[in-house]
């Protein structure tokens, strides 16, 4: 009976196994699942006490006669898709004891899913591009190219690493190029119809010029160039306005991030599981993001983790968590304490928070005043003021419709610059 013995004890030890993984999930894993997880774990326990209190009876019965002395044994067998679980158990306890594993599996099967549910999610890779760049890589990379071996570009090669563009630097400015030529070349069709098409705002908007065309000519060199001038602005500071926004958002979940992993340091946790944990938690949608990055450099590249959050500093588009990184290398190289150091940091991070709180707050109240003054006070006094006109009869080159369709449109651009800016400032916690 030293085989089915044997074999009972290789069954409790993949249960150990089960519970001390399921024990270790337990602290960060949500509400609900860590009930599930508990669940799983009494089940698995009651399993493995009814394995383990036939190993006795077999024992005994081996060194008495090596029989089973009339004692009826059953063996079992569980199918797993990474390995197969045998053991022997009396008779009278495999109902109940298939009953149990039974609740056990279920669970496990529940665990699985949700855990696949997690590991399912989408991830961004570097593809071959379609549509408008790879037109633009056709026309202009050649060009491109030429310019970035110049040293062209440096700080927007910078800002798209950042800012975690999935475009190569030497496509975004091909990109750049084929919008800018085709921004001319519609600032020149629409300099050209200047010189013949006059605009008005009132009904009919457009009307044929009737005076000389020679007055028009300053028109048709200045739109081609504030089109093409304006789209070239606009694609060469875009990613660093995306660096910037995704910068603050991130610094929004930092102090909060940083409190999760002092709690999680002070179990004892090896560092690099720490950041196992935080890039697979959702509660950080823009910060998990930089975490991966480490992770990226530890399994795929093979960096140590003081290397891997050096690298990682200089590429982020926070300073916060740059410092966070390179003083956590600092503390790793040294071997200080990563809870202390966790807790500090955390600390600081919670003040400027609220300092950013406080101040977004006095912005508001500012703006508040502006804009009351601005949108509701300005107009009331522009439409006495056009009312006054009107009577008097002095003319000021606009009718009284046009004046008021003017101080319409300029209120409604100020609201949208109003909401626009608040929306910009606005923290996301």
């Amino acid at each position: 009976m030293i085989d089915e013995v044997r074999k009972n004890i290789d069954a409790e030890i993949e249960i150990l196994r089960e519970i001390s993984n399921m024990s270790k999930r337990i602290p960060f894993a949500p509400a609900d699942e860590q009930e599930l997880l508990k669940t799983t774990i009494e089940s698995l326990k009651a399993s493995m006490k009814m394995i383990n209190t036939s190993v006795p009876v077999l024992l005994e019965s081996d060194s008495r006669s090596g029989t089973n002395v009339g004692i009826p044994f059953e063996q079992v067998r569980i199918a797993r898709p990474e390995k197969e679980i045998q053991f022997i158990v009396p008779r009278q306890q495999r109902d109940e004891l298939l009953k149990e594993l039974s609740i056990s599996e279920q669970l496990i099967g529940r665990l699985k899913k949700r855990t696949g549910a997690i590991s399912s999610e989408q991830f961004s890779e570097f593809r071959k591009p379609i549509g408008y760049l790879q037109l633009a890589n056709k026309y202009f990379r050649p060009t491109s190219g030429k310019l970035l071996e110049k040293g062209y570009y440096k700080s927007l090669s910078s800002d798209l690493k950042r800012g975690n563009f999935d475009v190569l630097t030497e496509t975004y400015v091909s990109m750049l190029l084929f919008s800018t030529s085709i921004a001319l070349m519609v600032g020149i069709v629409l300099g050209v119809l200047s010189l013949f098409i006059s605009i008005s705002i009132t009904f009919p908007f457009f009307s044929l010029f009737s005076g000389s065309i020679v007055t028009r000519i300053p028109y048709f060199f200045l739109i081609p160039i504030a089109f093409s001038g304006l789209t070239y602005f606009f694609i060469v500071t875009y990613p660093s306005g995306e660096r910037k926004t995704l910068a603050r958002k991130i610094d929004q979940e930092l102090p909060f991030a940083v409190i999760h992993m002092s709690a999680i340091s002070g179990s004892g946790i090896e560092p690099t599981e720490i950041f196992k944990i935080i890039g697979l938690s959702k509660e950080y949608p823009h910060l998990r993001r930089e975490i991966r990055k480490v992770l990226n450099q530890i399994n795929l590249f093979g960096y140590d983790l003081v290397t891997a959050l050096s690298n990682v500093s200089k590429a982020t588009p926070s300073s916060k968590l740059s410092e966070l990184f390179n003083g956590l290398g600092t503390t790793i190289h040294s071997g200080g304490s990563l809870q202390d150091y966790f807790e500090k940091r955390s600390e600081t991070l919670l003040i400027e928070y609220r300092i950013e709180r406080e101040k977004f707050n006095k912005i508001a109240e500012t703006f508040m005043d502006i804009y009351i003054s601005a949108v509701i006070a300005a107009p009331m006094i522009l439409m006495l003021l056009l009312i006054m006109i009107s009577i008097s009869g002095i003319s000021v080159g606009l009718t009284p419709h046009q004046m008021t369709f003017l101080i319409v449109a300029i209120i409604a651009v100020i609201n949208f610059g109003f909401i626009g800016f608040l929306q910009m400032k606005q923290p996301s916690y």
